[in-house]
């Protein structure tokens, strides 16, 4: 019990700097993230969803987007790029970083002691699990990326430079 309590009380201490540093870097960014280099991932169909929820809900969607893969890090800018005020943020931040810290350090340590024993008694077993594991995130990844590109959304892991792609009438004069 004294190694989960420890890892907990790590993991918060990772989590509040982790996400308050995250909710700082985007109070410090504010409304001059949308005019920069970084307006491509401040756009993207993750940063909006979150931004249009934030609106909405406020601070309980910071506190339940540590419960969310994906989610937690856009929740925190975008509280922060909005300028949270900071007596709602900071409640939310505690109770959700309390317990993202404690579902990790549960579910992580009986995952890895699972895993530990996995491989120790059926080591073959555990390889097997592991490229099952790994060809369905794949799959997953392939299947979103190709879902994207049929609805005719640019996946969030490629950029176009629209001006750096001729078109059709460009190649065309430039043979004149």
């Amino acid at each position: 019990m004294d190694e989960i309590a420890l890892a907990a009380a790590a993991l918060y201490v990772i989590v509040l700097l982790r996400a308050g540093g995250t909710f700082a870097v985007g109070w410090l960014a504010g409304a001059g993230a949308r005019r920069s280099r970084f307006a491509e991932r401040t756009s993207s169909a993750k940063f909006r969803r979150a931004e249009r929820a934030i609106q909405r809900w406020g601070a309980p969607v910071v506190a339940v987007s540590f419960l969310t893969v994906g989610f937690q890090t856009a929740a925190n800018f975008l509280a922060g790029s909005m300028r949270m005020p900071l007596s709602r943020y900071l409640p939310a931040l505690f109770v959700g970083g309390a317990a993202w810290a404690l579902i990790y350090a549960t579910a992580g340590f009986g995952i890895l002691k699972g895993l530990g024993r996995l491989f120790a008694e059926q080591t073959a077993l555990g390889v097997a699990g592991v490229v099952v594991l790994l060809l369905a995130v794949g799959g997953v990844l392939l299947y979103r990326r190709r879902r994207a590109v049929r609805m005719g959304e640019t996946p969030d892991a490629v950029v176009i430079d629209e001006a750096a792609v001729p078109s059709a009438g460009d190649a065309a004069s430039d043979k004149s």
